[in-house]
């Protein structure tokens, strides 16, 4: 389970030469993933969604509040909560010079993982993710959505519990959205506590057991899709968001 309690996170914007003006991403976030749950963190783009993951993910510090992975608070137990931890975003970089498969021996090797053990899991993932057409082949020249699950890949190298997944199927094509939607539905039904972040509200309804709108930094609903539409008079997720911040238009 991961419990974030009241998460603040304040940035200072330069206004002009000589103004600056204080702003909080995210402002007093608070809420609870279970094992085996997909939280759908949802909001159109500016809403805090991605430093909301990067402070959960330990990339970035909060300004105050606290996460917790199975009650262990993430500043005492770093070293052991990040050996668990699988982050991935849309923009995630990795080595173009070097195969899938090199990358994922390196993957494992730095998370320790014993050398028969990991030429086990990349066998299993290969075929888990169709990548054996190009495991040995140099990720520069790979296509976008073939470049995405590698980088899917080398978060199920050490096996981890929990996945913090930032848009995850941004600008794939409909065969490796699925492939990789397909795949997170699996770690769900292996008990795994999955965050997962989009502005594709479609495909959060889709997959996610319960969600969390964001908006300007705080969240305006959370529960299961059928809860909010229900409580905002609406038939889908969009429709719901766009009912809460009062349309459109709303700056």
């Amino acid at each position: 389970m991961i419990e974030v309690k009241n998460i603040k996170k304040k940035f200072i914007k330069q206004i002009s030469k000589t103004k600056t003006e204080e702003f909080f991403a995210d402002n007093d976030i608070s809420f609870k993933a279970n094992d085996g749950e997909i939280l759908g963190i949802l909001g159109p783009n500016g809403a805090g969604k991605t430093t909301l993951l990067r402070i959960i993910a330990g990339i970035l510090e909060p300004t105050s509040g606290s996460v917790n992975f199975d009650n262990l608070d993430y500043q005492k137990n770093q070293i052991e909560i990040k050996k668990q931890i699988a982050y991935l975003s849309g923009n995630t970089k990795i080595y173009n010079t070097i195969s899938a498969y090199e990358l994922l021996t390196m993957c494992g090797e730095i998370y320790e993982v014993d050398k028969d053990t990991i030429e086990k899991r990349i066998e299993k993932i290969s075929k888990r993710l169709n990548m054996t057409e190009f495991m040995h082949t140099r990720i520069g020249n790979l296509s976008t959505g073939q470049t995405q699950r590698v980088n899917i890949a080398r978060c199920l190298i050490h096996n981890p519990k929990y996945y913090i997944l930032d848009e995850a199927t941004s600008g794939l094509d409909i065969i490796s959205s699925q492939v990789i939607l397909d795949f997170i539905k699996e770690e769900k039904a292996n008990g795994k506590t999955i965050l997962y972040s989009t502005h594709y509200m479609e495909e959060a309804e889709n997959i996610c057991d319960r969600a969390i709108l964001i908006n300007k930094g705080v969240i305006i609903k959370e529960g299961t899709a059928e809860k909010i539409e229900k409580e905002t008079k609406t038939t889908n997720l969009r429709d719901a968001f766009f009912s809460l911040i009062g349309g459109v238009s709303n700056d």
